[in-house]
């Protein structure tokens, strides 16, 4: 049994922690009003640049005036998985949740007899792919180093992609990213980000459209800025999600820091007790045996 010194530095230590868990907890809910705030805005936007460039896919993505991000390579061989994972830890099983998701897909692919490479952006998902697919790592970015994420971090990455497109790399690229819905909720998703995919149910339509100033310009400036808004969309679902779920698991853990504490507690009374007990006994003893 732990003496009572030890059983007092354990409940000091254990309210130590709290003290820490506590705080990150406050700090990640202060967090996450903004995070989530910015994520809910740019939705609309990504969803509907994706929705009209989807379109513009089904209509002209087959056309030789169509943009390369747009018509793809004309192969479904070489598949890149770009993982958008947290760079700090403490934030339950979300990034172990996008991991998942990212080795699912690829998994899936190489059993098709597809070539699959990953991009990884933030630093927690490299450790657990890498111990599997090693060999299949392409390249890194780290976001580590980005006090506040923006819409040039989105650019950085968008624009190394699309230099990995044009040079050959890959043939389709999948973005493997958490989706944020409450603070105990964050789903792990997958969609295509390059070429830009049609929509499955997209229609026919004799309408004439007509560009201005000209169809080749206007999508060879919108295709390079759906990938960016995909990404930037990307970026901050995942700093909503972080948050979130750091808020929830430092809150189960102050809970169980309390917990150990009123445990530890009741065991050192009852240390203290037996204690003061058996001094009692000796006394009464050695007074009787005068």
């Amino acid at each position: 049994m732990a003496s009572l010194k030890e059983l007092k530095g354990r409940i000091n230590s254990v309210k130590s922690t709290q003290k820490i868990t506590k705080a990150k907890q406050m700090v990640a809910a202060a967090k996450l009003r903004r995070a989530q705030a910015n994520a809910e805005a740019a939705r609309p936007y990504a969803e509907r640049l994706g929705a009209v460039m989807g379109s513009l896919a089904a209509k002209v993505g087959g056309s030789d005036s169509a943009p390369k991000l747009m018509a793809g390579t004309g192969s479904n061989q070489r598949h890149l998985l770009v993982v958008v994972n947290t760079d700090k830890g403490l934030c339950g099983g979300l990034n172990s949740n996008i991991v998942k998701e990212a080795k699912l897909q690829a998994k899936k692919l190489i059993a098709e007899g597809k070539d699959v490479q990953f991009f990884l952006v933030g630093k927690k998902g490299r450790a657990p792919i890498k111990r599997e697919f090693e060999s299949r790592i392409g390249k890194q970015f780290d976001t580590s180093a980005v006090k506040n994420l923006d819409y040039a971090t989105a650019e950085e990455i968008a624009d190394e992609l699309i230099a990995m497109f044009d040079d050959g790399k890959f043939d389709v690229a999948h973005l493997v990213f958490p989706i944020f819905q409450s603070a105990l909720v964050q789903n792990p998703t997958t969609q295509q980000l390059i070429p830009v995919p049609a929509p499955e149910n997209a229609e026919s339509t004799d309408a004439v459209v007509e560009y201005e100033p000209g169809e080749e310009e206007i999508l060879e400036e919108l295709a390079p800025r759906y990938v960016k808004t995909q990404i930037f969309g990307a970026l901050l679902e995942r700093e909503a999600s972080e948050q979130g779920a750091s808020m929830t698991a430092m809150d189960n853990a102050t809970r169980n820091a309390g917990d150990l504490i009123n445990k530890l507690t009741i065991q050192y009374n009852r240390s203290r007790q037996a204690a003061i007990t058996t001094e009692l006994i000796e006394i009464i003893a050695g007074a009787e045996a005068l």
